[in-house]
């Protein structure tokens, strides 16, 4: 008997069907040789402070560091887990031999391996690995079963950072919240979330501290054609006025007109990171909400695997890829032009050197169906990208004159789309603002055919202009920031070859980034992130630069990676963590800064919790909550067990209810796509979480309209008024 585990029911049961385990038991299938059972994700976790010895569970700086001799795992603590692992581990024991069928990642191999270690499995164990979960895929992967061995490093990468994850949260975490938070709630602390943070901080400050400063630009149109001056800026509008009262009355000459023929090649297929940066640029998702979408249009078998960190095909795939497209029933028009001949096969999409444990995020030609409008859109946007790369390059036409007057240099450019190659698939430009639009005129302005050495009169002027600061981080540009531990690049070669180093792995940078607005240690203004006063307070009491810094942070993750492939000891990175926060803990008892003024999550509403309200809002959270004081008692709980802190965002967002007793489904007016929900304190847009900050708090429906309902009516009056 061989006994199948997956990560969830849903997997499972598709596992089960396949291999003809048909017998439905409590916990499994059963059938034909085979019993398939499931976790439900994590079923374990590594042991609290308290676990390994009873004076760890009081918070108190003079038990710190806590640093165990041997890190081990326990079961989470919930019924129902308890009762599968039960079931689990009797399968288990009464076994020829398990089939690993977790997640093949990193983080699905972790969460099977503690199981098994739990379960004291000593069975031979296999390892199914596949990149989706069609019938074709699972099949061909049972067939292809590799030894569970053959994935030791990868397990030993997941558990060492999960490992060096808890040294440093757990101890960081009660050591600058017993130093300074004065008992008023929890510093969260980690090895990626803090220096994330500094990132935000540190650009806020560059912001702040910005003074424009100004600077004229110097051009001249001729043939109707905008030519720039080469020697670029002017610091004093008299350097440039001088400059064009000396040329404004001379004859301008062309010395050069080039023109050349380029091509495009279609962007590259989606990892998971390019992926959410290019939802939250078009359709404004939160990098959470894209992880979910992908995860839900895998498990649906409409798309591969999708928590990969590269953007290339292997060349086993090839083979396959006109059957995809011929799946592609929705995308039948735009399929049809590659069908007429063999598909275009380019290094730029199939390279073995660049492809890891998976490949890059495409469609695996299974037709969706019942999607919502956001899977939709993220199902285009992959399915499309997958098409692109196959089409022809688009070739343009790059022109280049040059001019002089009065020996005062000045040049053109001009690119024209000659055919659109793949261009034809992405129809609407993205909008712009009037300055980039302004730029990209410019850059493709049409330039007739110019002679060298021919002249004429011309028009000269000049431009103000004012530099601007740099902008705050997007969820998008954040990632990006993460991925390459903050050295932005525009190349995506660079990027690539950044990768190792970057903060972070693609499955759980949404994460990061998610609990930091559950701190409350930044909140959206539209799309930009912005930093809270709690968490620039946070940043600036640190004085330790290890915590702080996203390069360092990054080379530990880069060893994470060298553990995957063998190239570094386990051990070396675990001592390296622990000496750091023996001497962290060493040097924070030592300092003296000022204590953090924390938010009480208490008087914290349901949309509060996530961003800022308007005043109003403000104001009227600040009455509410003075019905809900907390208890000496509670207090003095809340000190001898800040953890439970951490919880309270759980219970403010299980309190959402239908918009009003009538269930009306309100539309968001802001976003257009959310929900009306109501809140302890206030009615707002379910998508808060995606940054839509739509807010009503009761008290002004009382104050304006005496009434305790939300309706289409006064929604609309609302919305008037606020317009």
């Amino acid at each position: 008997m061989k006994v199948c585990i997956a990560e969830k029911p849903s997997v499972a049961r598709e596992i089960a069907q396949i291999l003809g385990a048909n017998i439905k038991k409590d916990g499994y299938f059963e059938g034909n040789g085979y019993r398939v059972t499931w976790t439900f994700g994590h079923l374990c976790t590594l042991m609290e402070p308290d676990d390994y010895t009873a004076g760890w569970k009081r918070w108190s700086i003079e038990t710190l560091p806590m640093i165990p001799d041997n890190f081990d795992i326990k079961l989470i603590s919930n019924p129902g887990v308890g009762k599968q692992f039960k079931i689990i581990k009797t399968l288990f024991e009464s076994c020829d031999e398990v089939i690993n069928c977790g997640d093949a990642g990193i983080e699905g191999e972790l969460i099977q391996r503690w199981v098994l270690k739990k379960a004291g499995c000593i069975k031979p164990v296999k390892r199914l690995w596949i990149s989706s979960l069609t019938e074709e895929a699972i099949r061909e992967g049972f067939t292809k079963l590799k030894n569970g061995s053959d994935y030791d490093l990868l397990y030993e990468a997941g558990n060492s950072r999960a490992v060096g994850d808890w040294l440093l949260g757990m101890n960081a975490t009660r050591l600058y919240t017993l130093k300074y938070a004065n008992g008023k709630g929890v510093l969260s602390i980690g090895r990626v979330q803090t220096p994330t943070l500094a990132l935000i901080v540190k650009r806020n400050y560059e912001i702040e501290n910005f003074t424009p400063e100004k600077y004229w630009e110097l051009k001249t149109i001729y043939r109707e054609v905008t030519f720039s001056a080469v020697d670029g800026r002017f610091s004093s509008s008299d350097a440039a006025d001088e400059i064009l009262e000396r040329i404004k009355d001379r004859i301008f000459t062309v010395t050069s007109f080039t023109k050349k023929r380029g091509t495009e090649p279609p962007p590259s297929l989606f990892d998971l990171t390019s992926l959410q940066v290019e939802c939250n640029k078009k359709f404004g998702f939160s990098a959470d909400s894209t992880l979910k979408i992908v995860q839900n249009l895998y498990e649906k078998k409409f798309i591969t695997y999708p928590r990969v960190d590269t953007r290339f095909l292997p060349s086993d795939i090839y083979p396959k890829v006109t059957g995809i497209l011929k799946g592609l029933k929705s995308f039948a028009n735009e399929v049809e032009p590659l069908l007429t001949g063999p598909v275009r096969k380019s290094k730029k999409v199939f390279d073995d050197s660049k492809v890891t444990d998976h490949h890059a995020i495409i469609p695996t030609g299974v037709n969706p169906r019942n999607l919502s409008p956001n899977d939709e859109k993220v199902y285009d946007a992959v399915t499309r990208r997958f098409i692109a790369v196959f089409y022809p390059d688009c070739i343009v036409s790059n022109t280049t004159a040059l001019g002089e007057t009065d020996k005062v240099k000045f040049k053109a450019s001009g690119r024209q789309i000659i055919e659109d190659g793949w261009r034809v698939l992405y129809p609407r430009p993205e909008k712009k603002d009037d300055n980039e639009k302004k730029e990209e005129d410019e850059e493709s302005q049409l330039i007739p055919e110019f002679v060298t050495g021919e002249s004429g009169p011309h028009t000269p002027k000049t431009e103000e202009k004012e530099t601007k600061p740099p902008r705050h981080y997007t969820e998008a540009t954040l990632l990006r920031a993460m991925e390459t531990a903050g050295k932005w690049s525009d190349d995506e070669e660079i990027r690539d070859a950044m990768k190792e180093n970057g903060i972070g792995r693609p499955s759980t940078r949404a994460g990061i980034i998610e609990t930091l607005f559950r701190r409350s240690y930044i909140i959206r203004q539209k799309k930009n992130i912005i930093p809270t006063a709690t968490g620039i307070q946070l940043i600036d009491t640190i004085e330790n630069d290890l915590l702080k810094s996203v390069e360092l942070t990054g080379i530990w993750e880069g060893k994470l990676r060298l553990i995957e492939k063998g190239d570094y000891h386990a051990s070396l990175f675990l001592q390296e963590m622990k000496n750091m926060v023996s001497n962290l803990v060493s040097d924070v008892k030592k300092e003296t800064g000022k204590m953090i003024q924390l938010a009480d999550k208490k008087k914290r509403n349901l949309k509060t919790e996530i961003k800022e309200s308007p005043a109003k809002s403000r104001t009227t959270v600040k009455k509410v909550s003075k019905k809900n004081s907390v208890s000496s008692s509670e207090k003095q709980a809340k000190k001898q067990a800040p953890q439970k802190v951490l919880s309270e965002e759980k219970k403010l967002l299980s309190d959402e209810k239908p918009a009003s007793p009538e269930k009306q489904e309100l539309v968001c007016p802001v976003c257009k796509t959310g929900k009306i929900i109501k809140g302890r304190t206030a009615f707002g847009c379910n998508r808060y979480r995606e940054g839509c900050n739509y807010i009503i708090p009761f008290e002004l429906l009382k104050r304006d309209y005496n009434t305790e309902v939300l309706t289409h009516e006064i929604l609309d009056k609302i919305s008037q008024k606020k317009s």
